[in-house]
């Protein structure tokens, strides 16, 4: 009975990670989740407010958000330390996907969004109760940070006719640029001296106001949380002068009245055609979206050796999507800098981002009704500042150092995002790393092996001296042999043994190789025909025991011309006599 209670807590604990560290809660706890809930709120409330401007949607939907899902992640979620809420590059993609089939400011608008933030967190939710968190696997790194490169211009673009005060259109980053230009004439003077001295503020908050406050005496962690202010003081300020010099009579678009209140209780749409036309984009959000939250959820686990499990991740972002929708909200996920500034703050729990929803529901009911008058360019400043410390293209630089198969997936994630957009750019990524990976699996590296005088270990020929047998090829296989590659490698040995030499017995080494499957086992059965037919025989050796049980469930082993050999050294013993081995003397690559 005992034994069964426990195995039903432990079950409970999997599912619901509060019941785990609720249990360890403690009042030194409760102050470190707290400060760090005062820090994250603070730079949180304007993000949310910008974020939900650069999806097309009124700045209360970034704050409602910031509430319910904040709740619903600390309920559901495994790592202590992620924040989770409105991030620029799924805000980026909300206003793609949402402006294809609504006119933006519309009731429509704001429902396809809800709806959006809905399916996404249908998708995540069935990720994780199926394990499918491997898919997210198939956005390799450089394709991801292809992207974010790539997002961070085009939000950053997307910003400037706030910052500049003029009409501009076009989803591609040229197109942006040229409506831009067209239209430079234009500029509102005002809005562009706004716009320019908040972004010169925010930059210089980041690098200077700490280091400038900790000189005058502070201590580095109120110096901290006043520098993480300083977004709110561009905000406090700049609607202050909006307000006293009248800027929205000389032209300056400000935000307006904000709704007073909690957020209200909303629905999703269900039509199929909705979720037909949004399924696409919430597939890519859903991913996008947690490749982000989990990567910057393990690194802040590593640093305080704790373990995150990245399938109920998936449940808790996809529980925290589904209460944005809830309440009119749109889709979130896991933000990097406000996660980064949750950890250095000292959040202990998600119990933090919990505290953070309390802050900024209270801003919710107390604090809209003092944003009438903030003027658009200073969030449109807040959001270019947060996004180029996306844009990383020494990516490229180290892609093609390394490797140019890489190289090609950034460069053309890049091009193609910048060009049309972020979920063809992300789509074509996705499938370009998967052609690269295909495309190098289907020809692996096979190596010719030797013995390395003195002891039983083997190298390859043509980097290392060794001893081989006139009579005896060995081959080292270094990847997995399926349909991709099967017929590749059957070629390649045909060829070599077609080179001047009496082969009598070829040894394919498979001590890379962890899978065989039913394309590449029905390829050995043909090479082992046609070696029989050559009068040379097909050995293995050192094949791995998972391979070999499903070797022996077919007739593949009875048919073998050859042997299987335990180890490489033992079937060069059985078919290359020791004293008629000759030295390979090549020049090491």
């Amino acid at each position: 009975m005992a034994v069964t209670q426990k195995r039903r807590a432990k079950s409970l604990r999997q599912y619901f990670p509060i019941l785990e560290w609720s249990a360890e809660y403690r009042r030194d706890t409760l102050v470190s989740d707290l400060v760090a809930a005062v820090i994250v709120t603070i730079m949180l409330i304007p993000q949310s407010l910008a974020y939900a401007l650069l999806a097309g949607l009124p700045a209360e939907m970034g704050l409602y958000a910031s509430i319910l899902p904040l709740v619903a992640y600390a309920i559901f979620g495994t790592s202590r330390a992620l924040a989770v809420g409105p991030v620029a590059v799924v805000s980026l993609m909300t206003a793609a996907a949402v402006g294809n089939m609504a006119l933006q400011g519309t009731a429509e608008y704001a429902l396809a969004a809800i709806t959006l933030a809905f399916l996404s967190g249908l998708i995540l939710l069935v990720m994780g109760v199926f394990r499918l968190g491997f898919l997210a696997n198939f956005l390799s790194h450089p394709v991801i940070a292809g992207f974010i490169t790539a997002s961070g211009l085009l939000i950053a673009t997307s910003q400037l006719k706030h910052v500049m005060g003029v009409p501009a259109h076009g989803e591609a980053l040229f197109d942006r640029l040229l409506s831009l230009l067209s239209h430079i004439g234009e500029t509102n003077l005002i809005t562009l001296a706004v716009g320019v001295a908040s972004v010169a503020f925010l930059f210089w908050v980041r690098k200077g106001l700490k280091p400038l406050l900790i000189s005058l005496g502070l201590k580095p962690r109120l110096a901290d949380i006043l520098a993480k202010a300083g977004p709110v003081a561009a905000v406090a300020v700049t609607t202050l002068l909006s307000w006293g010099f009248d800027f929205a009579g000389k032209g300056v678009s400000i935000v307006g009245e904000v709704p007073q209140g909690l957020p209200p209780l909303t629905m999703p749409s269900f039509s199929p055609e909705v979720w037909g036309q949004l399924f696409g984009s919430a597939l890519l959000i859903s991913i996008i979206g947690f490749v982000e939250s989990i990567s910057v959820a393990q690194t802040l686990a590593a640093k305080r050796k704790q373990r995150i499990t990245p399938d109920q991740e998936l449940v808790g972002l996809g529980a925290s999507n589904i209460a944005a929708a809830m309440s009119g909200g749109y889709p979130v996920t896991g933000g990097f800098a406000r996660s980064v500034v949750n950890f250095d703050a000292g959040a202990e729990t998600p119990a933090a981002g919990a505290y953070t929803a309390v802050g900024i529901a209270l801003a919710a009911l107390l604090l809209t009704p003092l944003l009438y008058f903030l003027p658009q360019a200073t969030l449109a400043a807040t959001i270019i500042v947060a996004v180029l410390s996306l844009v990383d293209f020494a990516i490229l630089k180290r892609t093609w150092a390394y490797s140019k198969a890489d190289f090609a997936a950034v460069a053309a994630t890049i091009l193609l995002t910048l060009t049309y957009g972020v979920e063809l750019g992300v789509s074509a990524g996705v499938v370009l790393s998967i052609v690269l990976f295909l495309y190098k699996t289907s020809r692996p590296h096979i190596a010719e092996i030797g013995l390395v005088p003195g002891t039983e270990h083997f190298r390859n020929i043509d980097r290392h001296k060794v001893l081989t047998h006139p009579e005896l090829l060995s081959l080292r296989l270094d990847e997995n042999l399926y349909f991709a590659n099967a017929r590749y490698i059957e070629d390649y040995i045909l060829d070599r043994l077609g080179q001047d030499q009496p082969i009598r017995h070829v040894v394919l080494n498979c001590a890379a190789v962890n899978v065989i499957d039913l394309s590449a086992l029905e390829s050995l059965e043909e090479l082992n025909r046609r070696l029989g037919d050559m009068g040379i025989s097909l050995n293995l050796s050192e094949v791995k025991g998972p391979v070999m049980d499903r070797l022996q469930k077919t007739h593949f082993l009875d048919e073998l011309s050859g042997q299987v050999f335990l180890t490489q050294f033992g079937a060069m013993k059985a078919l290359g006599p020791v004293d008629g081995l000759k030295p390979v003397l090549k020049a090491a690559e």
